[in-house]
Formats: structure tokens, C-alpha cells, sequence
């Protein structure tokens, strides 16, 4: 029989800050989005105050202030590393993981006898080693199990981090589920979940005993094996290994609109070496090379320029990638104009041992292989940014706005945690 835990970092970016801010333990935390426009995550004690997600952060300054919460821009490189030491430590729990988003990771737990015990010493382990808290969830589907860390979240009588629906008559499930809106069901999204109150489906357990073959022929099948999911059926496997993307976009706004072709080229440069060190890791190449400009929507003269430009073979060398990301922003760039973002998408993507040659082009030079294996080396070791594209050193004024980020304690030699 299937078993599945889904495990979720317990507010995940304000828990990677009080790792290494004890003195805000039990204290309200707002994190920012990208030049500290709008609050992307909260603590719990922040939300008891009644700070809405992704409400513009000026229209709340104020009261940040007032009640003392402590506000910090994203810590992207802070996170990311976060995240990958608390997977690496919940995969030494299970046999099988998938990684499903920067704080939460499905585990295969078929065959465990005592389920509780493991996801007691799965939290435990979590917070002894990297001190960050989390909640698991235990169902026979991948479904189930999403929902099961909802409830050992959210649901009073049943929050204190683990459960399990196994724990449960069947008569006890149903009416849990008829406490749950259908909403908070994995997969249905707002405008589904209003479609199905539309009729009449509003929890849970109304979308469990919904007819298959309705859901079916009115939504999709996508939401009839979420229905069997709910009754218990396994219909969604475990992916051991995140698929190859099909396309790489790698973007930003700026922290000031800029006319500069400068400060365009140096963020345009970042971007596509940030998406060819993607590529890399996936073990893709690029066969076409996207390049997009805009300036605000709320302008005079709104203008978005965008370009493709192709390669003559697949690659996923920064250089090669980086001269025809250059050629499609020369393209695309207007004199004049006050730019406020810029960005890179790669496509046609393909494995990059079977990459197409192309019978009348010289051959790519192999020692820039190692050239980029080199690279990479440097500067995961020694973090992102390291070493660079002469092009990206041009001018910093294009770099986005982090006035209240806090170090990146873990990934950069010159931000470490000083203990006086």
C-alpha cells in the first residue's frame, strides 16, 4: 500500500532569518519580493497582527513600525541554501524524495510500520541540525498527504506539526474533511475552487464523493484522479528526479528605470550567465536565445522590445549564450526610452550529449567545456558571482532594490556569522 509524507519548512523564509537571529524568536517577521515591493512571507505571529501576503509593503511601513515587526528584503541565496541542506537531510529519512518547491518535498514511506515515530524524528532532526521547524503530513496519496500537512498546520485539535489520516476512522475522516474547503485541496486553485462552489462542491469531502465521470466531463480528468486521490487512490507517483525544464527564463525589474544601454547590457549579461549555469546543472543545451526589454506599463510610451536570436549550435556556454543575448538587446533597444526590466528566456532545449551539429559551422572549441566546468566549480564554491562576465562588472545600477537584506551567512565567505 502507498504511503506518503509530505514535509513543509513551517514559514520558510522567516524561519531561514531566525536561524541566525535568535533574539527574534517569537517576534513578528515580514520578507519582501523583489525590490522590496510587496510582503511574499510572514511569521505566524506576524499574520496574528493581520499582515496580508503580498500587500504593497508602503502601504504597511507604518505599521511594521508601530508594532515592531522586524521587515527584510528576499535573501534568495540565503534560502536556496536552506532549502537544500533541509532536503538533503530529509532524504536520509526515506528511500525515495521529490523535491516539489523550495520548502516542501514528498517522501515514499511504503513499508514503514510506525509512521508517527518517523515524522517525530524527521522534525526533530530538521531543527537540531539546521534549526529550521516543519510540519509533516501522512496519507496513501500524494493528495492526501498535501491536505494531511494543511491539518497539522491549521486545524485546531490536530496542530501540533504531525498527521496522519491513517489515525482515523473512516467516519472520523469524512468529517474533518467536510471542516476543510474545497480550496485547500493540492490542485484546485482559486477560480476552480469558485467554479465548484458554483456547484455546490465548497469542502473537501464534497469533491471526494463528487460522480468521477461529472468531474470529468464538466472540469477535467486532471480533477477526477484528484477526487480519487481523496478517496484514497494513489494516482500520482513519486518523481524521483525534477524533469528537465523546457524553457530557462532568468529576469528582473530594475531598482530605478534606467535609459543607459550600460546598465541594460550589465543586467542582461547577469541574467544569461544565471540561466546558462541552469542549463548546465540540467545537462541541457540552448538552441535559441530570448531577449526581452519593457518599460513601465503605466507610462507615456509603453514599450515592450523583445527578440530571438539563434545559435548556430546548441549550447550552453555562457560566452556563446552571452553574445547572442547582447546581439537581440542591440536589437531591441530604443534611445530615449526609461527602461524598468530586462530578461532572458532559453529555448529549444535538448540534452547536451545529443546536441545537432551543423555540417557547415566549425565545431565548438571542447577546452570552453572546461572552461564553464571550471566556473561553475569556482563559484559554488566560492558563491555565485564570483567570477564573472566582464560584461556584467559594467555598472551595478541595474541591480534590483535589497535595502533591509540580511547576510547570506552560508554561501559567501565575506557575510559570515561573526560570533563576538
Amino acid at each position: 500500500m502507498s504511503v506518503f509524507a509530505l514535509v513543509d519548512g513551517n514559514n520558510f523564509y522567516a524561519s531561514c532569518e531566525r536561524v541566525f537571529r535568535p533574539d527574534l524568536t517569537d517576534k513578528p517577521i515580514v520578507v519582501l519580493s523583489n525590490n522590496d515591493g510587496c510582503v511574499v512571507a510572514a511569521s505566524a505571529e506576524a499574520k496574528a497582527l493581520g499582515f496580508q501576503m503580498f500587500g504593497p509593503y508602503f502601504e504597511i511601513a507604518g505599521l511594521c513600525r508601530k508594532h515592531g515587526v522586524t521587515v527584510f528584503s528576499s535573501n534568495y541565496a540565503l534560502y536556496g541554501d536552506m532549502s537544500r541542506r533541509m532536503m538533503a537531510i530529509l532524504a536520509q529519512h526515506a528511500p525515495s524524495q521529490e523535491v516539489y518547491s523550495i520548502d516542501e518535498c514528498f517522501l515514499d514511506l511504503a513499508g514503514v510500520s510506525d509512521t508517527d515515530a518517523l515524522a517525530r524524528r524527521m522534525r526533530e532532526d530538521v531543527w537540531r541540525r539546521i534549526g529550521i521547524p516543519v510540519s509533516v503530513g501522512i496519507g496513501p496519496s500524494k493528495t492526501l498527504a498535501k491536505l494531511a500537512n494543511h491539518v497539522s498546520k491549521r486545524v485546531e485539535g490536530w496542530d501540533d506539526g504531525v498527521f496522519d489520516w491513517s489515525w482515523l476512522s473512516p467516519a472520523e475522516t469524512d468529517a474533518l474533511m467536510a471542516r476543510l474547503p474545497v480550496g485547500k485541496v493540492w490542485g484546485v486553485g482559486r477560480r476552480l475552487a469558485a467554479k465548484l462552489i458554483d456547484e455546490h462542491i465548497d469542502t473537501a469531502l464534497k469533491l471526494k464523493r463528487a460522480d468521477p465521470r461529472w468531474l470529468q466531463r464538466n472540469f477535467s480528468v486532471t480533477l477526477e484522479r484528484t477526487a480519487a486521490e481523496l478517496n484514497g487512490a494513489s494516482c500520482l507517483s513519486l518523481e524521483d528526479a525534477a524533469q528537465p525544464r523546457q524553457q530557462i527564463i532568468s529576469s528582473r525589474s530594475f531598482g530605478e528605470k534606467t535609459a543607459d544601454l550600460a546598465v541594460l547590457t550589465a543586467a542582461v549579461s547577469h541574467h544569461i550567465a544565471r540561466a546558462g549555469e541552469k542549463l548546465r546543472e540540467q545537462g541541457s543545451a540552448a538552441r535559441l536565445v530570448g531577449v526581452s526589454v519593457r518599460t513601465s506599463p503605466f507610462g507615456d510610451d509603453p514599450y515592450h522590445g523583445y527578440t530571438v536570436v539563434p545559435l548556430v549550435h546548441p549550447s550552453d556556454d555562457t560566452m556563446a549564450l552571452a553574445g547572442a543575448a547582447l546581439a537581440g538587446l542591440r536589437a531591441v533597444y530604443r534611445r530615449g526610452l526609461r527602461y524598468q526590466k530586462a530578461g532572458v528566456v532559453l529555448m529549444e532545449l535538448s540534452p547536451r550529449e545529443r546536441r545537432q551539429a551543423d555540417l557547415f559551422a566549425a565545431a565548438p572549441d571542447p577546452r570552453r567545456q572546461r572552461l564553464m566546468r571550471t566556473l561553475d566549480s569556482i563559484n559554488q564554491t566560492y558563491g555565485h558571482g564570483c567570477v564573472k562576465l566582464a560584461s556584467e562588472a559594467l555598472t551595478p545600477n541595474w541591480e534590483m532594490r535589497q535595502d533591509v537584506r540580511s547576510p547570506r551567512y552560508t554561501t559567501q565567505l565575506s557575510e559570515l556569522l561573526l560570533i563576538r
